[in-house]
């Protein structure tokens, strides 16, 4: 890619040619805390201690309780996490009711809308939560107050936590519903429009999360006294009781071979299960391995949010994966973007017969772009040209729905390239039309190693006045279901199941291949690669915009067309080797 603009053609126009690496986990990721293994016996929710009978719960109104699933817990000291994550084992018990929220804004221009939903029975009220209580989709923010005192009594830590219902979660009684039909993670996306958080009756969640930006509490191995309690604000708008558990902590020292890995954080008696979402990129900085998530390597150089390899300790589920700590940046196999093992889609046997054609009015994706972000100057990664000054960026694509995109790719024997087909199903999940669209190829690189769907998205950087561009090479994509963008439209899945990218697009000697981008979620791709982030060496200080246009050549059915173009604007400024960029907020968000 070379920095010289050029006339910009039509998004119909011929794709550039596919290039670069894949996909990464996003700026700013926390991770949710695996579920312990635990019983909990008369710990559900009633009255606080003292207070007497408790009173016969409100019809529809979900009871909360905050517990505890052990009396201690032991933690261990990681390199990675510059000390301790503080997974105390503690729990929100939700009964009587389920726990649910419906969390909307209307535009990036309006605030975030969060509504209690109150279902008995067939009737269903809502309760909209204050003004102001949330700034983003990840959860309850200042939910928990934390306090860790050492053997001689004295406060070490003081913190507050937030709270995501979409936690590990568990059943806390044998007659409760026997699976969670609520989403699995809280978004962390800038660009999130809409989530739903639940728990289920009769189950507890998680109360703890990590934040990979932050990193652990540095507490030295040794005996400590942790307290856990929910805030005043929280417990009176929920009806919570001031239960405040107290655990024992032990910390100790991880045991290592060198590699870092270290046994990560441990309970007393428990085991670790949990989901969680991420996005996918193509990062992994030839000379940041020593350098923590979101921090500059020791060579000076920035390599983005994600630019570290350190390892992550292997009690942890690929649910807590974060991109920055992985030992292994990529999408191959055994590395995987982070939301759970899913087993690999399967397309259909063989490929379609018939006249190609969709019946009118079929349901169809509505593919969106979403304005990039998590844009940063890079110098460049491996493969790329040694003095360069290159504009690294993240991207995502979504489907708003209300019909999922399923493409299938089908392979004639000793073919490089599959034949790519969109199918179209009825309400009833009943296949009624297909078409042409495109084709799938083979990435054979080291982090991709597998099938890519030509001509999925492109990227361009446009000049002030939007007459002139550079282009991305990036034009062919792995689909997988990497961020809950709304899951409050029509259709939407809340757990979709092509979100492990180890299985999403095949293997080298497939014959057929399913890719799926699911009605309310998205897939974001971060650009750090050759080919990939913009070659800005020889363009001039001044404003510019990054585009991003969904179904570029306008291949796939859709039912709108009109939404497929964001720009993001972007300030370059500088000089060579120290070129700098500024993001300007678009309109209520500010991530650059």
């Amino acid at each position: 890619m070379t920095s010289q603009m050029t006339s910009p053609s039509s998004p119909t126009a011929p794709a550039a040619p596919a290039g670069g690496r894949d996909r990464l986990g996003r700026l700013k990721r926390p991770g949710f805390a695996a579920l312990a293994a635990f019983t909990v016996v008369a710990a559900v929710a009633g009255a606080a201690p003292g207070a007497g009978a408790a009173p016969a719960p409100t019809p529809g109104k979900p009871q909360l309780k905050l517990i505890a699933a052990s009396k201690s817990v032991t933690l261990t000291r990681t390199e990675w996490a510059n000390g301790v994550m503080l997974q105390l084992g503690t729990y929100v018990s939700v009964d009587n009711a389920p726990l649910e929220f419906q969390v909307t804004r209307k535009s990036y221009k309006d605030p975030i809308v969060a509504k209690q939903i109150l279902r008995n029975g067939k009737t269903v009220k809502t309760k909209t939560l204050p003004a102001g209580t949330l700034d983003d989709f990840s959860g309850l923010p200042g939910f928990l107050e934390i306090s860790v005192k050492d053997a001689a009594g004295k406060e070490v830590v003081k913190s507050k936590g937030n709270f995501c219902p979409n936690n590990a979660s568990g059943r806390i009684r044998p007659d409760a519903p026997a699976t969670n039909h609520y989403p699995q993670s809280c978004s962390t996306n800038p660009w999130t429009l809409g989530s739903v958080w639940g728990v289920e009756k009769g189950w507890a969640t998680n109360t703890t999360a990590f934040d990979y930006e932050r990193g652990g509490v540095d507490l030295p191995v040794g005996e400590y006294t942790a307290q856990v309690g929910v805030a005043k604000k929280y417990r009176d708008l929920f009806g919570m009781p001031n239960d405040r558990p107290t655990i024992k902590v032990t910390v100790r020292q991880e045991e290592t071979g060198g590699d870092g890995g270290g046994e990560g954080l441990t309970t007393s008696k428990s085991s670790s299960s949990a989901h969680h979402g991420g996005g996918h990129g193509g990062h992994g900085g030839h000379a940041a391995q020593s350098a923590p998530a979101g921090q500059p390597a020791q060579d000076g150089h920035h390599y983005g949010p994600r630019g570290a390899d350190a390892p992550t300790p292997p009690e942890l589920p690929f649910a807590l994966k974060h991109r920055g700590l992985a030992k292994h940046l990529g999408d191959g196999a055994g590395h995987t973007d982070g939301s759970r093992i899913a087993p690999a889609l399967k397309a259909a046997p063989k490929r379609p017969t018939g006249k190609a054609g969709v019946p009118a009015k079929t349901p169809k994706p509505d593919l969106r772009s979403l304005p990039a972000w998590d844009i940063a100057i890079t110098d460049g990664e491996d493969g790329d040209v040694a003095g360069k000054d290159y504009l690294a960026f993240s991207a995502n694509v979504w489907n708003a729905g209300p019909a999922p995109l399923v493409v299938d790719g089908f392979r004639k024997p000793g073919a490089d390239l599959m034949d790519a087909y969109q199918y179209f199903y009825d309400a009833k999940g009943k296949q009624i039309g297909y078409t042409p669209t495109g084709t799938m190829e083979w990435d054979p690189r080291e982090g991709h190693e597998h099938w890519h769907f030509t001509d999925f998205a492109s990227y361009r950087l446009l000049s002030a006045d939007k007459s002139k561009e550079v282009r991305s090479g990036k034009e062919a994509f792995c689909l997988a279901n990497t961020d809950a963008i709304d899951y409050t439209v029509k259709n939407a899945n809340w757990d979709p199941a092509n979100t492990d990218l180890s299985t999403a697009c095949g293997e080298q000697d497939a014959i057929n291949v399913r890719e799926v981008l699911d009605v309310g979620s998205g897939d974001t791709y971060t650009q750090y690669r050759p080919g990939q982030s913009f070659d800005i060496t020889d363009l001039p200080n001044g404003t510019y915009y990054i585009q991003v246009i969904a179904n570029p050549e306008n291949r796939l059915q859709e039912t709108n067309h009109k939404n497929n173009i964001a720009l993001r604007k972007v300030i370059l400024g500088g000089k060579e080797g120290a070129r700098t960029v500024q993001v300007p907020p678009h309109d209520l968000i500010n991530a650059p």
